[in-house]
């Protein structure tokens, strides 16, 4: 609605004037608001529009992803790159309705607001003021007494000056009013009918680009009503088939392998057969085998190249095998009395392959005039059981066995911070039991803080079974929870919510809260003490198995039979390996004859001659002697003593005063005298895992717990991020130190942790020189087992898994005894540099 004022009622100051005044001051104040939300809207419409055009941008990004990934249908790719092509345009056409509505909506009608209502409300206070003065005027002047003419002339003059001023801002405010009253009309018509213009350019554009776009749709339309049918046909046909397949005897489809010599594909024959490992394990491998170019080769991936069994078929005999446990055996026998063992998975299967074989010998003699194509060779390789019987041997604890050990200690049979009865979960590097909602949120703080594993569904290992068994919720919970009670804190009970247990939780083991921190002479005295518990413990008969008398040595000839002798009853007895000889030399033939990794050991000569060397002297003596016989008939005769002097360990553990008490040190000591109620005390107090000790060789807790001889505090170390590879001064790692000491347990744990067996000391030797030096024939195996092993895995790819079964087999039962009966494994020499 236009309100005008009258330029001539304005001058009256009536109350007509005023009225309107009135009137058009809130119609303006009304008009205000409106704008203001109107633009406000257009700039939510915008923000809406640019934020669908980025949604819309993506979709039309994933059609162009699904045309590319149609190359090979070329109606479908042709057709969504052109759908993709018209959506872009259209966001394209979304884009400019929108930069035109910013343009005639929200800048254009912002401007008038900003200006013209600006202006408008600028006048009104200027009317207002001089409104209130001319008021002011007329009181005053009708005040004035008769008798005081100065008083009269006064007021007279002030009232012609006001009234002067009020009629020249009346007339201004008056102009303002009819200019915005005006305007408004145009601007407001001009902003909308802008942004309507541009809805019809949009529509317009829109339906072009469709109309452009309709002969392919109408045309894919009538391709899509006969794709349809021919689904639809399609869909009857193979549910037709399947029927059909239903309802056939599948127990005669063995006999469907048929021998092809003029198949298209070059292959006779195909199927999936059992293969029997060459290595001393026999390990039987599902592989797919062929017979092709007269070759019998096999794959374990299709994109594997295949690898050659038999080279040439005319050089071979193929015959039933029934003198083995396995049922359908039969065995290719080539001239270098080389066989290869497989396994059908019935008698038909068998028949068809024995006759296929032969089949194509004959083929071969008729054909072989021309020898064919050679496919790339390739060795094979696979992977074997300690078990002569192939049946895994399961040393692992799983379910109950592992839940009831672990709930057995006291303290574990409710969680360890909330107090749920029954708990299934447990923290494994910090040795607590825990319930389902804990276990979450132990999670949620990251394994450096929390390793969580489900008492009943994860495969426990021995060694960490014993380590849950060595602390406990009541350990724990005597660090963790020291000050609790001091501090007033309330330890959360079964039940309560969720965000207070967590809270509880980062308190207790993130920010450490409720430790106790130990005073300077109080983590002294803990350093003392337990590097006096170490002595103890080194010098105990626990520490060590009482020695056996030495066997009686068998003399070999030789020119100086009493030198021999001398030699011989001065070394003293020790263990025979745990592996026979023949079954040693089994082992490392098998490895040593693989043509995958003859190229990889010949680089590393030295460390292969050696471990060649310690193969010979171990599979070469008998099992009723010692290994010194073996030492003494391959030493050239020289006088010896008739009793050799104790041999020195790698470096006697001496205490000494440090420079300073923290605890890092405590958790060195503690690692050595075997104490892990010490060591989680240490690192709750924030004692680095791999701490170094700069005042002893810069020896680390792990090499410690080696010195210590406890399997538990090296897994203890290594489950809190203990780095299985860092060295001390003397460039000795903990696997050195382990097989100095014939430790060899802890060296089967740290070859599954990981440890580098290839790192030299600073006299370029590497653990498996030290074990063949020291003639420790366990240690020295498994070196050689996980050496080759990942020459293997090497050799054949990053994602092969030969030698894992083998490698995986032996290591468990070594964890088994190292955890259950380490004395089995106690070596009674330690190695010493300094021995002839």
């Amino acid at each position: 609605m236009k309100i005008t004022v009258d330029f001539e009622e304005c001058l009256k100051d009536s109350p007509r004037f005023r009225a309107t005044i009135e009137e058009v001051e809130g119609d303006v104040c009304e008009l205000e608001s409106k704008l203001d939300k109107l633009v406000k809207l257009c700039i939510g419409m915008i923000d809406a529009g640019k934020a669908y055009n980025a949604a819309n941008k993506q979709f039309v990004s994933g059609i162009r992803e699904l045309a590319q990934q149609s190359t090979k249908d070329e109606v479908i790719e042709s057709s969504l790159t052109k759908f993709a092509e018209s959506l872009q345009e259209m966001i394209n056409y979304h884009t400019i309705l929108f930069d035109q509505a910013q343009r005639s909506i929200k800048t254009q009608l912002q401007t008038f607001v900003k200006d013209d209502l600006r202006k408008f409300k600028e006048a009104k206070k200027q009317f207002d003021k001089v409104s209130e003065e001319k008021e002011a005027a007329l009181i005053k002047n009708a005040q004035a007494p008769r008798n005081k003419q100065h008083e009269v002339e006064e007021a007279t003059n002030i009232l012609t000056a006001t009234r002067k001023c009020f009629r020249h801002i009346v007339l201004d405010y008056v102009l303002q009013i009819n200019v915005l009253q005006s305007k408004r009309r145009s601007e407001i018509l001009k902003s909308m009918l802008s942004f309507m213009y541009a809805h019809l350019t949009f529509f317009h554009q829109g339906y072009d680009l469709f109309s452009e776009l309709q002969p392919l749709m109408k045309l894919l339309g009538g391709q899509l009503d006969q794709l349809v049918v021919d689904a639809a046909k399609e869909k009857r046909d193979m549910e037709q088939k399947h029927s059909t397949i239903q309802q056939k005897d599948f127990s005669n489809d063995d006999t469907k392998l048929e021998y092809n010599v003029d198949a298209d594909n070059g292959i006779a024959m195909e199927g999936y057969l059992f293969k029997r490992a060459s290595n001393a394990f026999k390990t039987w491998n599902r592989r797919w085998f062929s017979i092709q170019n007269n070759q019998l080769v096999y794959q374990k991936k299709f994109k594997d190249n295949p690898t050659v069994v038999v080279e040439d078929l005319r050089l071979c005999t193929v015959k039933h095998c029934e003198d083995i446990e396995r049922r359908f055996c039969f065995e290719v026998v080539s001239p270098t009395n080389r066989s290869c063992m497989m396994q059908a998975d019935s008698e038909k299967l068998r028949q068809a392959w024995i006759k296929a074989v032969q089949n194509s010998i004959a083929t071969a003699f008729r054909d072989k005039g021309d020898d064919g194509e050679k496919l790339d060779r390739k060795s094979s390789t696979s992977t074997g059981s300690l078990d002569s019987g192939g049946e895994p041997k399961e040393r692992s604890l799983k379910g109950e066995s592992a839940l009831q050990k672990v709930l057995a200690i006291p303290g574990n049979a409710c969680c360890c911070d909330c107090g749920q009865p029954d708990p299934r979960w447990a923290s494994i590097n910090l040795g607590i039991t825990l319930c389902i909602q804990c276990s979450g949120i132990h999670r949620s703080l990251g394994v450096h803080f929390s390793k969580v594993r489900s008492l009943t569904l994860d495969t426990w290992e021995p060694e960490l079974l014993k380590l849950m068994c060595e602390l406990g919720n009541g350990v724990i919970n005597q660090i963790y929870e020291a000050r609790r009670e001091e501090l007033g804190a309330r330890k959360p009970h079964p039940g309560d919510p969720r965000h207070e247990v967590e809270a509880y939780i980062k308190a207790k083991y993130v920010d450490r809260r409720f430790v106790r921190r130990p005073s300077d002479e109080e983590l002294r005295n803990k350093v003392v003490s337990l590097s006096k518990q170490e002595k103890r413990l080194s010098s105990s008969s626990e520490h060590l198995p009482p020695r056996p008398p030495p066997p009686t040595p068998k003399l070999r000839p030789a020119s100086n039979a009493s030198g021999q002798s001398a030699v011989a009853s001065g070394l003293e007895a020790r263990r025979d390996s745990l592996f026979c000889p023949d079954e040693l030399d089994s082992l490392f033939s098998y490895f040593d004859n693989s043509s995958k990794l003859r190229s990889i050991k010949s680089a590393d000569s030295g460390i292969q001659n050696s471990a060649d060397g310690s193969r010979e002297m171990l599979a070469n003596t008998p099992s009723n002697n010692s290994l010194a016989d073996a030492e003494a008939a391959e030493s050239p005769p020289m006088a010896m003593p008739a009793t050799l002097p104790p041999p020195s360990p790698c470096k006697e553990v001496v205490f000494y005063e440090p420079k300073e008490y923290s605890p890092g040190l405590q958790l060195y000591w503690a690692s050595c005298a075997r104490s892990l109620p010490d060591m989680a005390e240490a690192l709750a107090h924030g004692a680095e895992v791999n701490w170094v000790n700069t005042e002893d060789d810069k020896r680390t807790p792990l090499i410690m717990a080696v010195q210590g001889g406890s399997l538990v505090t090296c897994e203890f170390l290594l489950q809190n991020a203990a780095n299985v590879n860092q060295q001390d001064a003397q460039g000795r790692g903990p696997l050195h130190h382990a097989t100095m000491l014939g430790h060899t347990g802890q060296v089967c744990l740290f070859l599954k942790r990981g440890a580098n067996q290839n790192a030299a000391d600073i006299d370029e030797k590497t653990p498996l020189t030290i074990a063949v030096e020291a003639a420790n024939a366990d240690i020295v195996t498994l070196l050689r087992l996980a050496k080759m092993n990942e020459e293997m895995r090497e050799a054949e790819g990053p994602y092969s898994q030969s030698g894992d079964e083998t490698y995986q087999d032996i290591f468990q039962d070594f964890t088994h005894m190292a955890s259950n009966d380490p004395d089995k494994l106690n070596r009674y020499q330690q190695y010493d540099p300094q021995r002839p």
